[in-house]
């Protein structure tokens, strides 16, 4: 599996999803982000009505865009992690 990530505003954003197999959408979305201080958050998961999905890219991309909206907000309005 390829390892998806992007740069947002300085912070790197990794892609952390896990596969629950046996169940219909076996992709739980998830990512990591890195600040420009080196100092690497836990796995920050999906909001629970939206972790799970059918296909790994879109976790992966939904995931993507979670850590962007996260970096935004700790940015904008000084919210942790």
């Amino acid at each position: 599996m390829t390892v998806a990530q992007c740069t947002h505003r300085d912070h790197v954003i990794e892609a952390q999803v896990e596969e629950h197999p046996g169940i219909p959408t076996p992709w739980a979305g998830g990512c990591r982000i890195t600040p420009p201080d080196g100092v690497i958050t836990r796995r920050l998961p999906l909001p629970v009505q939206s972790a799970f999905l059918a296909e790994l890219d879109a976790a992966q991309q939904a995931s993507l865009a979670h850590g962007r909206w996260l970096v935004d907000q700790h940015l904008d309005h000084g919210r942790q992690f």
